[in-house]
């Protein structure tokens, strides 16, 4: 049995606790135990994508217990894909940090790094009360992370954050005692397997624990009407922090995903109907409030949510074939969003007292290569050809053949377009004198590098990149496979 699936969470799980040993003022010790962490963690990824691809499901079974009796992890091409972003988005996300930002309160790379662990755990996990145990394990170190720097504004909006996610919680629990008081199992490939012969009584419970799920999972992901908590939060992050938490609202799309491909048994209509019509209104809100932002961390912020309205109606649509330009635009979004809250830290650092509102304000100092930097990521996220953006768009358009999807899409890409426009000509162009900011240090700008390079290169290698999409969405579209693997005989 090969070990490497359970890396993901022990590296950044040690790493987190050899953190909170060391002495907080050895700083560099510190910054390099975490960067060494994220750059095993990404060499390790790479390994576990290797291993999936193939389509070979890899069961881990902790403390060798058979499933469904004991705790598995399951490695196939969707969660490790899943794992690789999140590698791909750490890495330079703390390169960023380890500027200064972490210096800004206690524990940050510890909490960086547990941060790491749950994000990882809830990919790799097969059990449904273990996904529960990973999302508070994120959410508790993202609780921390949020509020790291202090200021009114992160405590109000860190305080919203917090209170919601525990009704989340408290919902989560309650649907899980409804899928084992009628299945008697939380391992996802058992309850798959007995919910298609669930007696007529038991149905309906389980149906609403179902229906809860789905609510747990939205606000997870942003999702209307559950989403308001997300703009505010993001925006008052530090830069790092906000583009670690563009992986955060994947998670529970990631979850949603994997229950609706396990179960064979009709997903309630009401519920597959629901998720299409929030996902709508969550990408037409997202347009009011991108254009209605008045900094660009918010603007961003509300870009995330376009991106989870975007997915939402797509994966919910009831078409196969839009399972595949789902994946390709949920990893497009995912790091373009990252490099933009990098991005805007850094203009937001060059303008000085001004930050990153939208107002005239200073020159920033090194404008020229953030003007360009802001270019190129505007033109992708906002979906311009030829980065990426324009591919997953444009795949996305041919897959969802619904009108109504296409005038959506279509209006967040205008928006998107006006509200970028707006920001880059007012921060760049709009001077009022000499700035009194700080130049972008060479590691922060390769850190936005990092990110930004990547849009180009799925546009390049977009036709591959579309094909692994394929390969991800060919092996969800037979869960079949996946309960053989957990369950062996059992699942038949």
């Amino acid at each position: 049995m090969s070990h490497w699936i359970i890396a993901p969470i022990l590296l950044p799980a040690l790493a987190g606790l050899l953190l909170l040993l060391e002495v907080r003022e050895r700083h560099r010790l510190r910054r390099l135990t975490g960067l060494l962490s994220c750059a095993a963690l990404l060499a390790v990824a790479v390994v576990l994508v290797g291993q999936a691809w193939d389509g070979t499901y890899t069961v881990y079974k902790l403390g060798n217990w058979e499933a469904p009796f004991g705790i598995v992890l399951v490695l196939d091409r969707f969660s490790a894909l899943m794992v690789l972003l999140t590698a791909v988005l750490a890495f330079p996300a703390l390169l960023y940090a380890s500027c200064g930002d972490d210096r800004k309160g206690a524990n940050f790379h510890g909490l960086f790094q547990f941060q790491l662990m749950g994000i990882n755990g809830a990919f790799l996990t097969g059990d449904l009360f273990n996904l529960f145990v990973f999302f508070e394990v994120l959410l508790i170190a993202s609780y921390g992370l949020a509020l790291h720097g202090r200021g009114p504004e992160r405590v109000k909006a860190g305080l919203h954050y917090v209170v919601l996610n525990l009704v989340g919680s408290g919902l989560f629990l309650i649907a899980l005692g409804l899928i084992y008081g009628t299945t008697g199992t939380l391992n996802m490939a058992d309850v798959a397997t007995k919910a298609q012969v669930l007696p007529v009584g038991d149905t309906t419970l389980f149906t609403v624990a179902l229906l809860l799920l789905w609510v747990v999972f939205g606000l997870k992901a942003a999702l209307f009407p559950l989403y308001f908590w997300l703009p505010a939060t993001y925006a008052s992050a530090t830069p790092a922090v906000a583009a670690l938490f563009a992986i955060m609202t994947k998670v529970g799309i990631y979850a949603m995903v994997r229950m609706m491909s396990l179960l064979i048994a009709p997903i309630p209509p009401i519920g597959q109907q629901a998720l299409w019509w929030m996902g709508l209104v969550t990408l037409l809100l997202a347009c009011v409030g991108v254009l209605g932002a008045r900094r660009l961390g918010t603007a961003v912020a509300y870009l995330v949510v376009m991106s989870v309205g975007t997915l939402v109606a797509a994966f919910s649509a009831g078409y196969g074939t839009a399972l595949a330009p789902a994946l390709y635009y949920l990893v497009h979004s995912t790091l373009i969003c990252g490099a933009l809250f990098l991005l805007a830290g850094l203009i937001a650092r060059g303008r000085g007292e001004v930050g990153d509102e939208l107002v005239a304000g200073p020159a920033i100092l090194g404008g020229g290569r953030l003007s360009l930097l802001f270019f190129v990521a505007a033109i992708a996220v906002v979906g311009l050809p030829p980065l990426s953006g324009f591919v997953g768009k444009v795949a996305l358009l041919q897959a969802v053949p619904e009108p109504l999807y296409w005038a959506l899409l279509l209006f967040a890409g205008l928006c998107g377009l006006i509200a970028m426009s707006r920001a880059g000509s007012t921060l760049f162009w709009r001077t009022t004198g000499e700035s009194a900011g700080l130049r972008p240090s060479r590691r922060r700008l390769l850190a936005v590098l990092w990110l930004l390079v990547l849009s180009p290169a799925m546009a390049v290698w977009g036709e591959s990149g579309l094909q692994w999409a394929d390969a991800v969405a060919d092996q969800l579209k037979m869960p079949t496979a996946y309960m053989d693997a957990v369950l062996g005989e059992d699942a038949q």
